[in-house]
């Protein structure tokens, strides 16, 4: 599998490890180049609050937590309202639906356990989760990690529940110039692969395609001979959602995992 990727352009899109991960694509022959897509995600507790604080007060039938560090963070900030207990009473009168591993041993240390929960890690594993569920007239509270989630939002919504958004930590897109950049040079067919390691990074790249009237362009470049390549499965469902066939990834979620598999994808 050595060079695997030699005359390879590989851009990476995301903002952690960069050199670990240009390392590993010129060990097996190829060209990385980085166009970061993740932008940044901050801390929202003061924007947090006055949602906390109307959670405790009313609760819910549905709590949806999507990300163990998101669990934390309300923890932790009702914690310092002085509203721990409080918190977590309501958490404990609602229904509980979890996605990913690291939720569900956040929750744990909580003993708190999930009725609903999406093995795969992913939005649409929750979705297909709450298949026969009836939400109509439920109150739902969903929290969420730097995105909205449109999808699970938009079922919920139409399943007849009311939805209280809350994002402890929120996303701020990347810098246009860099997207605008990448969706150019992929067009010219300045490259081979693209490596994704969020799903946000995924949303960043075609919201501002969908915006700019190219997206059924790049949604074919990538169809036809771009390769898009994906750390784990959320990202890759992130891909599917948006109309991607083929999608390279890991079995093992791994930055190093995801450019071996792109090489043996090469090989093979």
């Amino acid at each position: 599998m050595e060079n695997s990727l030699t005359g390879k352009r590989v851009v990476i899109c995301g903002s952690r490890k960069l050199d670990e991960i240009s390392t590993l694509i010129e060990k097996q022959g190829g060209a990385p180049v980085v166009r970061t897509l993740q932008g940044t995600v901050f801390f929202a507790d003061k924007e947090v609050e006055p949602h906390l604080l109307k959670f405790v007060q009313t609760g819910a039938d549905w709590v949806i937590f999507t990300t163990g560090i998101g669990f934390e963070a309300l923890v932790n900030i009702a914690e310092k309202l002085g509203l721990g207990d409080s918190y977590l009473k309501k958490i404990r009168e609602a229904k509980v639906a979890s996605r990913g591993y690291k939720t569900l041993s956040a929750l744990k240390k909580y003993e708190l356990k999930p009725i609903v929960v999406a093995e795969d890690g992913t939005t649409k594993g929750l979705v297909q989760a709450f298949e026969n569920i009836d939400f109509s007239g439920k109150r739902v509270m969903l929290q969420l990690h730097g995105e909205t989630a449109p999808l699970l939002t938009k079922f919920l919504e139409d399943r007849g529940a009311t939805v209280q958004k809350i994002l402890p930590y929120q996303h701020i897109a990347p810098e246009n110039e860099t997207v605008a950049k990448l969706c150019k040079e992929l067009q010219t067919n300045d490259y081979d692969a693209v490596c994704f390691t969020t799903a946000t990074q995924v949303r960043s790249l075609f919201d501002f395609a969908r915006e700019h009237k190219i997206f059924t362009d790049l949604i074919a470049l990538f169809n036809e001979r771009v390769v898009a390549v994906a750390v784990g499965k959320v990202t890759e469902a992130a891909l599917k959602e948006e109309g991607i066939i083929r999608v390279v990834v890991p079995e093992n979620e791994r930055m190093g995992a995801m450019v071996v598999q792109l090489a043996k994808y090469y090989q093979s």
